[in-house]
């Protein structure tokens, strides 16, 4: 899972596996599910993400992950 923030359009993707996306639907303004071709959940767009989602904290419970990587620029 990746998480990617575009300062220029103040979108956040959240990459949930590295299939491809080849259908989309926007639930609500501005949030975009994307799915693969077993329509299964691939990703997630998030537009106007800093009004829509809380960066102060990212919190990770009971998830086995076996890496974690932090990339600042």
């Amino acid at each position: 899972m990746k998480f990617h923030y575009y300062k220029d359009t103040d979108a956040l993707y959240i990459d949930l596996s590295s299939k491809s996306s080849v259908d989309s639907e926007e639930i609500v303004p501005g949030i975009v599910l994307d799915f693969d071709k077993n329509h299964r959940l691939v990703g997630i767009d998030i537009q106007h993400a800093s009004k829509n989602v809380d960066f102060s904290s990212l919190e990770a419970e009971e998830i086995p992950i076996k890496k974690v990587l932090i990339n600042q620029k």
